[in-house]
């Protein structure tokens, strides 16, 4: 029997799929190893968001080829469609597949199994229109599964490679996110994560939208299933969005909304399609209407100009008003071939990484007060893993929670009492067995 390895570098798309890459070979008959062993098949979904993602990616292509010089090598995804043709050509891979094409990886690579010369699949990133729906049944052993239900950005922030990496906007159909999430339900999946590229565009290149498909998915699976939405743009979530989500217990109490930077000029420069005053009015309403909730978000420290006035400002305007639940923060990354790339006045990467510690300090300090104020409330966790006597699992706002268990099975979810801060999340005691 032969055997695969996939290494997975970048977003929860491409671990999506990666999971259907998984599923599909072993289906065909070959067994999974570890990608640090030596295998006959190595296939590496890549990123290309930072020049690093992208040089990971290409350590990892290496890496393969020195594990078995005569494994077949199949490199996906991002930096093959994003890189320089003589780059994709010097990596010597078996089977290229770059934004278009996955569903075909299968089949390219028992192709080149049996000695047939393979043609790298390179299509024009901005060509690319037709969702790939690539079928999951489950992710094994765990509660949670990720949808991906859309492709692709047409927003063109000016330090971003992903829309010439993943092409055009474009969304799965309402009735195959359906049949794709009815097993996931089937196979006890307690929650749905609804992942995308841009994931708040969904629908909108067939009439649609989000709204729309989330109504269909409650309608069509188990009550007990419960549906997070990976990232979404604050411009893309509208007042009847919010009155949906107060209505439905079904989603998730929390929101990832990228604000990226918390200074105007910033955000121009960015290319982002607001500002401050906009985004903290439309935060202020959602508070209004959905008391407690979670709202995450991202931001880049030392993007090319940000003084330090700017930035004091941005961490002054993020601590007094806005107060996020948490902030994914990150040091300004040179991406070639992006606006930012070439703009002027770069800071020193020590600049960066300080911001970057100041603005993760922060995240820290919003982080603990936003969970101290649900001591004492109760919460449905859905749990993930047990370990050491302890229950782990997150809360609908994704707080991370603590349970202390000492039985041998363990529940898929609970209805917990938060008692205290813990580690890096909460710790619970048992209140009732949710389902």
């Amino acid at each position: 029997m032969k055997t695969f390895a996939i290494a997975t570098l970048g977003c929860k798309v491409n671990t999506y799929e990666s999971q259907n890459y998984l599923e599909r070979l072993k289906q065909a008959g070959y067994a999974e190893v570890d990608f640090r062993d030596r295998a006959d098949i190595y296939v590496i979904n890549t990123c290309s968001v930072t020049n690093t993602a992208a040089a990971k990616s290409r350590q990892k292509i290496h890496q393969a080829r020195r594990q078995n010089p005569s494994a077949l090598i199949a490199v996906v995804g991002c930096y093959v469609q994003a890189a320089d043709p003589a780059d994709v050509a010097s990596l010597q891979a078996d089977v290229i597949i770059g934004a278009q094409g996955k569903d075909q990886l299968l089949e390219r690579i028992e192709n080149a199994l049996a000695q047939k010369q393979d043609r790298p699949s390179l299509a024009p990133a901005r060509s690319i229109h037709v969702f790939e729906a690539l079928d999951i049944h489950e992710f094994s052993h765990q509660t949670r599964a990720f949808l991906k239900i859309q492709d692709g950005c047409n927003q063109f922030c000016s330090y971003c490679i992903i829309p010439y990496a993943r092409g055009a906007e474009r969304s799965i159909a309402p009735q195959q996110a359906v049949q794709i999430a009815r097993p996931m339900a089937e196979h006890g999946h307690q929650e749905i994560v609804l992942s995308g590229i841009h994931t708040g565009r969904y629908g909108r290149d067939q009439g649609s939208d989000l709204l729309h498909l989330l109504k269909q998915l409650i309608a069509s699976t188990p009550a007990f299933v419960r549906y997070r939405i990976s990232s979404i743009e604050m411009n893309e979530i509208d007042d009847a969005f919010i009155a949906y989500m107060k209505s439905e217990p079904r989603i998730a109490r929390h929101l990832h909304i990228p604000i990226q930077a918390a200074d105007d000029e910033v955000l121009r420069a960015m290319n982002r399609p607001y500002d401050t005053a906009w985004f903290a009015q439309r935060m202020r309403f959602i508070r209004s209407q959905l008391p407690g909730i979670s709202i995450s978000t991202d931001m880049i420290a030392g993007f090319p100009g940000e003084s330090e006035a700017q930035f004091t400002r941005a961490l002054t305007l993020v601590e007094e008003e806005l107060r996020f639940s948490f902030i994914h923060c990150f040091p300004y990354s040179r991406r070639d071939h992006t606006k930012a790339a070439a703009m002027p006045h770069h800071l020193p990467n020590a600049v960066k990484k300080e911001r970057a510690s100041r603005l993760g300090a922060l995240s820290a300090r919003l982080h603990r007060a936003y969970m101290e104020s649900f001591i004492g409330k109760e919460a449905d966790v859905i749990i993930e893993q047990k370990k050491e006597g302890m229950l782990f699992g997150h809360s609908s706002e994704y707080i991370p929670v603590y349970i202390p268990w000492h039985q041998d099975e363990m529940p898929k979810r609970m209805r917990v009492h938060l008692k205290a801060l813990y580690r890096d999340g909460m710790r619970a005691n048992e209140m009732e067995e949710s389902s």
